[in-house]
């Protein structure tokens, strides 16, 4: 019969649990990982929403380039911000609030996108083959995406309940 042997240098045997043990430091690099992707997908929102601002705007509408690039930034916000809240967990389970708050950013982004495209899926004011025009109603289907994505991640934060101290035991005498 053959037996396991541990070398001194593999590590020590972990008993099952829920959380992973993982080194503080690893929590802190994912979170600034997911909080640099946020900011640079927030850059590419900007290019994308105001392109004015970085000396690229060619056209007095919004068209499908900048439509197109504002929501590829607010996919890569929301893949940043999803890294970043799920680092603050440091590998505890997820409660059911979080769970929600997941899909609920999932389900604002394809909002977002829907109403954003609908000129070009054929499903806006404006359909093909005229000039995709940004309107009024694209514009509030991407402010409801927007905001509920926002309430996705309020429910991803990992709020702590203070757990009640147990009484001192007494001494059995």
């Amino acid at each position: 019969m053959m037996t396991a042997q541990i070398s001194p240098t593999s590590p020590p045997p972990v008993a099952a649990t829920n959380t992973v043990t993982r080194p503080y430091r690893y929590w802190q690099r994912r979170a600034r990982t997911g909080l640099i992707l946020t900011l640079f997908g927030f850059f590419v929102f900007l290019m994308g929403a105001r392109p004015g601002m970085f000396g690229l705007d060619r056209s007095p509408v919004i068209g499908f380039v900048q439509i197109a690039v504002f929501l590829i930034g607010l996919a890569i916000i929301c893949i940043g911000g999803y890294v970043s809240l799920l680092a603050l967990w440091k590998g505890e389970p997820l409660s059911i609030a979080a769970d929600i708050g997941q899909r609920l950013v999932a389900t604002g982004y394809v909002i977002a996108v829907f109403a954003g495209m609908a000129d070009i899926f054929g499903m806006g004011s404006h359909s093909l083959p005229g000039i995709p025009y940004f309107g009024q109603w694209q514009a509030r289907g991407v402010e409801v995406g927007q905001l509920l994505i926002a309430v996705g991640f309020l429910l991803m934060l990992p709020f702590t309940h203070s757990r009640p101290t147990p009484p001192p035991e007494s001494p059995q005498g």
